[in-house]
């Protein structure tokens, strides 16, 4: 995880609020794809940052390629300026 913060785009910010919704589901991958309402979400890319920046990730252990359901981790609850469970 890096500590370079960037700037959320609409996508980006759209995708970790379907995550706070519970409408994520995410492969357990070192390069993890995402399906939002079980369609594969299209900008993979956006996917990967995402998890690289540490500000998601699989809710669950699962075995590679498995569909496991995705949360957003603390520093994704504050980047989305959502409560961070105490």
């Amino acid at each position: 995880m890096s500590d370079v913060r960037f700037e959320l785009n609409h996508r980006e910010r759209a995708a970790l609020q379907a995550v706070a919704a519970g409408r994520v589901e995410i492969t357990c991958s070192c390069e993890p794809d995402l399906f939002i309402d079980g369609v594969a979400f299209c900008d993979q890319q956006t996917a990967h940052r995402l998890v690289h920046q540490g500000l998601m990730r699989p809710a669950a252990p699962g075995v590679p390629g498995e569909l496991v359901a995705a949360e957003l981790t603390g520093p994704g609850m504050e980047r989305l300026g959502t409560a961070v469970p105490g």
